[in-house]
């Protein structure tokens, strides 16, 4: 594939360049792309999901015939190093993957995505929007910097998991026994492996790279789609579990038929 096949793209993220325009607008004018749609979602690290949702949606109506799909971070400009709970965790990275139309019945199965505002303050930036603008009181208070409250994001980040995963599976009549490869957003290794035992899936059919990259975002299921494919991990015909949540808050899964 080559820029000028692309007809729209998607790129989740949560550490933009800027307010405006788009970060998916510049790689769009980087690649040579041409005058063709381009949007962010801000859904924090279910960007991955999200921007691999809403990415298909255009292949499935027929709006679009290629679509790239993206999730980049570069979280550590948004890091306060200064933050013990925060610092260790985050990190910079990006994927991306190209969505056209197939008859083999490989692709997009299904995708949720889900928001809930009333746990926003568990994982969020205070300052920098038009809610609370830049000024030397925001920049002195360090809200310019991601702020999380661990312990209580914990437990509801594993309900999270585990609900989206299991509304995921029984919709399409599936067990967990069915799932070849389970892909989370990887956030916390006590996070995948909580969710994993309530969705009853053994930990060798669950990917996780975090002891390598830390919390990559956006980015974490693309980076771990392709290290899965790259390590024989997934195969074709495999069945693609994918689970991801973030700050705001939200979450989501998908099924996908490699």
């Amino acid at each position: 594939r080559t820029p000028a096949d692309i007809d729209f793209i998607v790129l989740g993220t949560t550490s933009a360049d800027m307010q405006f325009p788009s970060t998916a607008n510049f790689v769009s004018h980087k690649l040579g792309c041409g005058r063709i749609g381009s949007v962010d979602v801000w859904a924090a690290c279910t960007g991955s999901i999200y921007s691999l949702s809403v990415g298909a949606q255009y292949v499935q109506t027929g709006k679009y015939r290629r679509v790239l799909t993206i999730g980049a971070e570069a979280l550590s400009r948004i890091t306060d190093w200064t933050d013990r709970s925060t610092c260790v965790l985050l990190a910079d990275a990006a994927g991306a993957a190209v969505l056209e139309a197939s008859d083999d019945g490989s692709g997009l199965i299904d995708a949720d995505l889900y928001s809930d505002a009333q746990h926003a303050e568990l994982l969020y930036m205070p300052a920098g929007g038009a809610r609370t603008p830049a000024s030397h009181e925001t920049v002195d208070a360090r809200l310019h910097y991601v702020k999380m409250k661990g312990s209580e994001l914990f437990k509801i980040a594993v309900r999270m998991f585990v609900e989206s995963a299991t509304t995921i599976l029984e919709r399409h009549g599936l067990k967990a026994r069915d799932v070849d490869l389970f892909i989370p957003h990887q956030a916390n290794l006590r996070i995948i492996e909580a969710a994993a035992k309530r969705v009853d899936l053994p930990m060798e059919r669950v990917f996780v790279n975090i002891d390598r990259y830390g919390n990559t975002g956006a980015a974490s299921i693309y980076v771990a789609l392709e290290e899965a494919v790259a390590s024989g991990r997934l195969k074709r015909g495999d069945l693609v579990l994918l689970a991801a949540f973030g700050g705001g808050v939200t979450w989501g899964a998908a099924l996908i038929r490699w």
